[in-house]
């Protein structure tokens, strides 16, 4: 069994690096392995609504010049999916959503119904906006969001310093334990096979 985590923050060991880290530490204590990609600091795409990704069934997006097929390429492989970032202006980094909608747009198949949790972490305030956007594409690919004692979010501005949340630590640890149960359970032999979906039946509102 094994999670992927994906920090969105720019700055690598920053705090959503140690929230996260406190996650994967609680996943290990549970014997479910889990592996955390960094998206970086350089320039990526937003999607350009091409459609080649689907037109052609890729799996993956047709732009391969930053992180996005690599974590996709992650993904086909995880049983549970966290995914966070820091707080802007109440949104997730930017970059870091831009390159998010992409992988589940181009490699929607390989998140669809995985648990699945976000993480926001902020100076101050702003979290559960950020949090709220994070967990839409979750919901939008039948996954079921993992929850915990609490929303998902820590607070701290300098390097590391959100350790010092303990309710917040707490609450990552308590995540990491929830995901490790649910992924668990998910792969017993006797597990309940996931209803098959209807046909999706697409309409907008314009007459």
């Amino acid at each position: 069994m094994k999670v992927l985590l994906v920090n969105g923050s720019p700055r690598e060991n920053g705090n959503t690096a140690r929230a996260l880290g406190e996650v994967a530490g609680a996943l290990a204590a549970e014997g479910v392995d889990a592996e955390t990609v960094w998206t970086g600091n350089k320039p990526v795409r937003g999607c350009m609504a091409c459609g080649q990704c689907k037109a052609k069934n890729l799996g993956r997006c047709v732009f391969d010049d930053d992180p996005a097929n690599g974590i996709i390429g992650k993904l086909e492989g995880a049983d549970g999916i966290v995914v966070g970032s820091p707080v802007y202006y109440g949104q997730p980094a930017g970059a870091f959503l831009a390159l998010w909608q992409r992988i589940c747009f181009a490699g929607g198949q390989f998140v669809k119904t995985k648990p699945a949790a976000s993480v926001a972490v902020c100076r101050r305030g702003g979290s559960t906006a950020a949090y709220q956007c994070m967990n839409m594409p979750f919901e939008m690919l039948n996954c079921p969001v993992v929850t915990s004692q609490y929303w998902n979010v820590a607070f701290g501005r300098a390097e590391g310093e959100c350790g010092r949340d303990v309710e917040g630590m707490q609450t990552m640890r308590t995540l990491g334990r929830n995901m490790a149960w649910l992924v668990k359970n998910l792969k017993r032999g006797d597990a309940v096979p996931r209803p098959a979906d209807e046909p999706w039946q697409p309409m907008h509102f314009i007459r």
